[in-house]
């Protein structure tokens, strides 16, 4: 279905990340861990390759270095493939100017010279903050079929949900006819929602669903991509490009009716990342068929002298002590956790490999969690040192905290940032 030349993916960064901040002080958003041992950027660059799609550019802007690596490590196709994953971070050009990117749009825009090759017909625009499973195969025959020059994934949603989303309206051939960013009134969402039942005569259920959402997924034909991005000033694709596109091209939607997240925000991020290790969670990583992949780390299994761990993911590399306590969390690489730890409903994001070897002059206590720490509906980023008996629990309910410590808390969630130390004996409050 797909010809393995025939089409370029390119995967939108995102701009700052400030929504995921502290966990984008240091890193691009792509890059920010994911389940214990992936980063969000596996999702995405997974379903190319599971979709037998291997001509991929990440498109990104700030703090790169660590997406750069991953990316480099990671991603690496045989010479007679002609695969490759590259990273196009903004920079001064005589084409593209000297501006950071504008918008999703300006990005694609001051690229398009990678898309202007001979054996370029598709291009398939992507988000790298998503978490879901697609195969792209079968949004491309959908586009073929329909005679589309654009193609956007769209998701069944009920109205509570289309508030916070692009809702488009359609026709009943699927064709859209219509777009509304964030719709907020009743009457705004009368305007986009459709009747249930085309849903069910499509094969899926609609729970009473009644809007379908963009899911920031798109399939352009080449030419017609080039051709808008050079001929207008749009920068960005669901608020300008599409709104403008339907009323004289033919542009389709492709139902997805499975689990999709955007993991934009710290409290998405959290509640993401724990459904993992749920009994029946909502997005199983394991898939003989389409796997999640990431970097070989070569990594010792995780050695435990004693613990209680219930409904918990715990990566490789980690050690963990005595009377130990873990539940509904998530355990990153190389994890070292000291005797008499509680950790309940947080994540840990484990150490870096050269973190974890070497020492830091200075630096009171080893990279790791120390004993008789206590520590429930957090967030630990990579590389810090939990001192002993300390207590990062929100007690007092903070909702959000300043940015000039070492624990900041974003919509009740305390987060410690990267490379951080806490003393001995620490308390949030």
């Amino acid at each position: 279905m797909f010809g393995r030349t025939n089409i370029v993916t390119m995967v939108l960064g995102g701009g700052r990340g400030t929504r995921l901040y502290p966990l984008t002080k240091f890193r691009a958003k792509p890059a920010v861990p994911l389940g214990g041992k992936y980063r969000l950027i596996d999702i995405p660059l997974s379903n190319c390759i599971n979709s037998g799609l291997n001509r991929i550019y990440v498109l990104t802007q700030f703090l790169s270095v660590s997406l750069h690596r991953h990316l480099r490590q990671t991603y690496r196709f045989d010479a007679f493939s002609g695969g490759f994953v590259e990273l196009l971070a903004a920079q001064q050009t005589d084409d593209a100017g000297t501006d950071w990117y504008q918008g999703t749009a300006d990005a694609v825009r001051k690229n398009l010279r990678y898309l202007e090759q001979p054996d370029c017909e598709y291009v398939l625009i992507l988000s790298g903050d998503q978490l879901y499973r697609m195969d792209y195969r079968e949004m491309l025959q959908v586009h073929r079929e329909s005679g589309a020059e654009a193609t956007i994934a769209a998701l069944p949603v009920d109205r509570d949900q289309a508030r916070s989303l692009g809702v488009m309206r359609i026709d009943p051939s699927g064709r859209v006819e219509g777009f509304l960013e964030k719709p907020q009134t009743d009457d705004e969402i009368d305007m986009v929602a459709m009747d249930p039942a085309w849903l069910d005569e499509q094969g899926i259920d609609s729970r009473g669903r009644e809007c379908l959402a963009s899911m920031g997924i798109y399939l352009f034909n080449r030419d017609f991509l080039i051709d808008v991005l050079t001929k207008t000033a749009y920068s960005d694709f669901g608020k300008e490009v599409f709104p403008a596109a339907i009323r004289t091209r033919h542009v389709q939607v492709y139902l997805f009716d499975d689990y999709w997240e955007d993991i934009g925000t710290i409290r998405a991020f959290y509640e993401a990342n724990l459904s993992l290790a749920a009994e029946h969670p909502p997005f199983v990583l394991e898939s003989p068929d389409a796997p999640i992949y990431s970097r070989a780390r070569f990594l010792p299994p995780t050695v435990s002298q004693g613990a209680l761990i219930r409904s918990s993911l715990v990566a490789d590399g980690c050690r963990i002590g005595r009377d130990v306590v873990i539940e509904g969390s998530i355990i990153g690489l190389r994890c070292q956790i000291a005797d008499g730890v509680t950790i309940r409903n947080s994540i840990l994001m484990g150490a870096d490999e050269r973190e974890a070897r070497r020492q830091i002059a200075g630096v009171t206590q080893p990279i790791g969690i120390g004993s008789g720490t206590i520590i429930e509906g957090a967030i630990i980023d990579k590389n810090c040192r939990i001192g002993r008996n300390v207590r990062i629990v929100n007690d007092a309910g903070l909702e959000d905290t300043s940015d000039d410590r070492a624990c900041i808390v974003r919509e009740g969630i305390p987060v410690i940032v990267k490379d951080s130390e806490i003393p001995d004996g620490w308390r949030l409050c």
